[in-house]
């Protein structure tokens, strides 16, 4: 296959792939905020507040998620949130108690900008769990 022919063909995917993806699929806060607390509040609480009632057994009490975008100055970094949820950054983190839950959020795709400009396929659950937590941010 010609060089530009496989760049149409894989652009021609990509499109489609988003295209697939209507507004109206898009979910909502209120999705993520279930996701959260079927999965999140036992150690984050439900309040989001890092009190939740793992929180006592855990070597390092989890975060404020409420909190992010202040510790971020002003910003919420949907980038990394993303990556922390999915356990991409496992490495990275501070708190070792944090489960993966890259295979909980597999699932059909809708397309997100993480800030960059660029629709990117993310699975429906973690956009949801992402909108969530960017709605309870707390002012500064």
């Amino acid at each position: 296959m010609r060089p530009h022919l496989f760049s149409l063909t894989i652009g021609a995917l990509a499109a489609g792939l988003i295209a697939a993806c209507t507004p109206e699929e898009m979910p909502q806060a209120s999705d993520g905020r279930a996701l959260f607390m079927e999965n999140c509040a036992i150690c984050h609480s439900a309040d989001a507040k890092g009190n939740g009632p793992m929180a006592r057994a855990m070597e390092k009490a989890p975060p404020d998620l409420t909190l992010i975008a202040v510790r971020n100055g002003g910003e919420f970094p949907r980038v990394e949130v993303l990556s922390t949820i999915d356990g991409y950054t496992k490495a990275d983190l501070n708190v070792p108690d944090m489960p993966e839950f890259g295979a909980l959020l597999e699932g059909d795709l809708v397309p997100l900008d993480t800030g960059d400009g660029v629709m990117t396929p993310t699975p429906r659950k973690l956009v949801a769990l992402l909108e969530y937590l960017e709605s309870i941010q707390a002012a500064r």
